[in-house]
Parts: C-alpha cells; structure tokens; sequence
C-alpha cells in the first residue's frame, strides 16, 4: 500500500473515504475502523465490521494529521470508523488562527 499525495482510499469496514494530501515517510499503514484501508477502486470485502475501539466516527470535510509521519489526510465521505495509523489514531488536523481585524 503506497500511500501517495493524491491517491483515493476507502474504509473497508464503513463509509469513509479520504484524499492523502501529504504522503507520509516511510510506509505506515493507514485504517479506518480498525481495518486498513483500500485503494478507492477496490471492491470492500463483504463481512468485515467496525472495531468497537475505533468506532469514534470521521467527518467529512475535516483534515487529519501525524507530525511524526508527516502524512496528512482530507476526508472526503465521512463514516463510522475512525482512522489510525499503524494502530495509533490518527489526530485531527488544528486549524490555523486567523490574524485579528483590529
């Protein structure tokens, strides 16, 4: 799985679906719902289900993000699992201050 800027995935447990902005160093495994994910033209394996311990949900629209990676993620569908890399959850993206008006 080579997780480029640009490329599709799909949660192959639920309805996420993300865009990697910034490919990561390294080769981690990128999952959603405890499942790691597949390349948007793949078919989703039938019987698989949402890990209870990554069940916490992904918006859409919102960006994720690991500093020790560098990987970067955009979801584009949200879904019922939530993702992970290598296991660990990956942490939702801060947004940047907006310079004041004054």
């Amino acid at each position: 799985m080579e997780l480029k800027a640009g490329s599709r995935w799909r949660s192959a447990v639920c309805d996420t679906e993300v865009v990697v902005v910034r490919a990561p160093t390294g080769t981690p495994l990128l999952e959603c719902g405890g499942k790691p994910m597949i390349p948007h033209d793949v078919e989703r394996p039938g019987s698989a289900e949402v890990d209870p311990a990554h069940a916490d949900g992904t918006q859409m629209g919102k960006r994720f993000a690991d500093p020790d990676s560098g990987i970067e993620v955009l979801a584009t569908k949200g879904g019922a699992g939530s993702l992970s890399l290598d296991g660990k959850a990956l942490p939702l993206k801060d947004a940047k201050p907006l310079p004041s008006s004054d």
